[in-house]
């Protein structure tokens, strides 16, 4: 029998043992980031590693609020949801550089949720090939990187990365620069009169 040594999920399968109970608000309210592979946090949501990794960087994107469905969530709330996700895909793409992504929630207990009571979102990194016949054969998946490597990478890179005073929620850049005049000062950019008007 060939054997895959990952010593660090025996602390996993005993927390498993305990009593159910909701991991986002629990994690949430602790002030131990690190310990809990807590990455970043949000003002209505925060960033999170998977203690089971489906692939290496697998994060959890949660709002504070315990609601079991995104249409529950306050406008405020399902904006910073989206804005923490495109956050959280700026810093694996910088920090291990996927391929390609898995994004998506599962709602329901039918759906495949574990945690059905506390709505989040997952994001998979994923590589050209990264499925093999480990999890074919013999239901293990190999996570080549140790959880606590990957998120001292995806840490540093979460802090290098402004959060605030970006031009909208997504973090990306969409107003157009202001110009030089030919004097060498600054002049707003030329608005564009709508034709229809």
């Amino acid at each position: 029998m060939k054997v895959v040594w990952a010593p660090w999920r025996m602390a996993y399968i005993k927390q498993a043992r305990k009593p159910a109970r909701c991991i986002f608000c629990s994690k949430a309210r602790e002030r131990r980031d690190a310990a809990n592979l807590l990455l970043h946090r949000g003002r209505h949501g925060f960033v999170m590693m998977n203690l089971f990794p489906y692939n290496s960087g697998h994060l959890m994107v949660a709002p504070y609020a315990h609601v079991n469905s995104p249409e529950s969530l306050s406008a405020d709330a399902a904006l910073d949801l989206i804005r923490l996700t495109n956050l959280s895909l700026r810093a694996l793409r910088a920090a291990i550089r996927p391929e390609g992504f898995n994004v998506g929630m599962n709602l329901g207990r039918v759906s495949g949720a574990g945690l059905d009571a506390h709505v989040h979102l997952h994001i998979v990194p994923r590589w050209n090939g990264d499925t093999n016949f480990m999890p074919l054969f013999s239901e293990t998946r190999v996570i080549p990187e140790h959880l606590r490597e990957t998120y001292r990478k995806l840490r540093a890179r979460f802090r290098q990365m402004p959060t605030e005073g970006r031009d909208d929620w997504s973090g990306a850049a969409t107003r157009e620069p202001a110009r030089l005049s030919r004097s060498g000062s600054r002049r707003p950019p030329k608005r564009h009169s709508d034709p229809r008007s």
